[in-house]
């Protein structure tokens, strides 16, 4: 089922969870949510599935007075760097701003792990040799995809499912460039902002979210 609109996060989590539940339902899966907003959605998949589901974020780092940021840093200190950026130039900018970049890290570092608290925090154990879904709430580019990526290719992992109620095209093909698996229920040409396609964009609490997490055992349907 295609939609445009979403009435909310739920919606589009259960919407997903029907694309997913036949092959995946306890054959050991494990969802990561890449924001608040993706965690309303994975917390349907994981309710769906019977699996666990934790955070992995990531923040951008950007130069002063650039639109495109350069990197993203997830909150274990994993950088990922933009493909629009040459080798070249990323070696001259790394060099010309190091001290700069260095200042971002520790200060995104810091908010990321002050944001997700002891009970949000990932363990790379509940990964291992599991079917990790990878959730957004929707994808404007697939800048956040790549950094989940480059975080999970060190784990020996079974598939990576890379899903999200809607993205754009640029995003998809990030997706499919990375994943074993995507479901995206709407290719979006131009996307306005990620809440415009909620009717209800409301999300809980962050304290909320993180009791989603550690509760999600006692939601399996």
């Amino acid at each position: 089922m295609l939609m445009y609109y979403f009435p909310n996060r739920t919606v589009a989590g259960d919407l997903i969870a029907d694309q997913l539940e036949k092959q995946y339902r306890y054959q050991n899966c494990a969802v990561i949510a890449l924001s608040d907003g993706a965690v309303v959605v994975g917390a349907e998949i994981a309710k769906r599935l019977h699996c666990v589901i934790n955070m992995l974020l990531s923040s951008a780092i950007q130069l002063p007075r650039e639109i495109d940021a350069l990197a993203s840093i997830d909150n274990f200190g994993g950088v990922t760097y933009n493909d629009k950026f040459s080798p070249g130039e990323l070696e001259e900018i790394k060099s010309e701003y190091f001290s700069y970049i260095e200042q971002q890290k520790l200060q995104k570092l810091f908010e990321m792990n002050e944001l997700l608290g002891q009970g949000g925090v990932l363990s790379t154990k509940l990964l291992r040799n599991r079917n990790v879904i990878v959730v957004s709430d929707g994808l404007s580019n697939g800048f956040s995809m790549k950094a989940a990526y480059e975080f999970l290719k060190p784990i020996k992992t079974k598939r990576v499912i890379m899903v999200s109620p809607f993205a754009s095209v640029p995003a998809v093909d990030q997706m499919h460039m990375r994943a074993d698996e995507i479901v995206c229920l709407n290719v979006i040409e131009d996307i306005i902002s990620i809440d415009h396609y909620y009717d209800d964009n409301a999300l809980p609490a962050h304290d909320a979210i993180v009791r989603i997490l550690e509760d999600i055992v006692l939601h399996w349907k």
